[in-house]
């Protein structure tokens, strides 16, 4: 199954972006793996805006995430699952691939979001002068320790 959702239906995701123009890919494949155990092949493709935490312009992310998932019924064990599988537990309820793909792209975000270093630089604030050798050496507060240590009547 595949199919294109707009960025602003996805409410929560909409909130850590700058703007939620924007149209996400998905890529659902259904199938049975050699365990006969029930399995979903994800894959979304999306360009995000962000504000960049470094010259604090718009940054556009390309976010890519691919998720293999093992369906499971709600509350049945899940150790004989082969590694690589995330769990994907299901009950009565219909699963909400709309839910799914809005968590798997928040888990793909960025937690620090960057222009490459060499297309941004930080923004320029006051100049602020070097504080001197002689402020330096005045405000250490273990310079007090120091002294004691060299005071053999201590």
């Amino acid at each position: 199954m595949e199919g294109e959702l707009q960025l602003s239906q996805l409410t929560r995701l909409a909130d850590s972006l700058e703007d939620d123009q924007g149209v996400v890919r998905a890529s659902f494949v259904f199938g049975r793996d050699e365990q006969r155990t029930a399995v979903i092949h994800s894959r979304l493709d999306v360009e995000v805006k962000m504000i960049c935490q470094r010259c604090l312009e718009q940054v556009v992310l390309p976010i890519h995430s691919e998720c293999d998932y093992a369906v499971v019924n709600e509350g049945a064990s899940s150790q004989h699952l082969p590694k690589g599988y995330d769990v994907l537990e299901v009950g009565e309820d219909p699963l909400d691939l709309l839910a799914l793909v809005e968590d798997e792209l928040l888990l793909a975000l960025p937690i620090v979001p960057l222009h490459d270093p060499e297309i941004c630089q930080p923004p320029v604030g006051p100049d602020e002068p070097e504080p001197s050798e002689d402020e330096v050496t005045r405000s250490n507060p273990f310079s007090v320790l120091a002294q004691l240590k060299r005071d053999p009547n201590v």
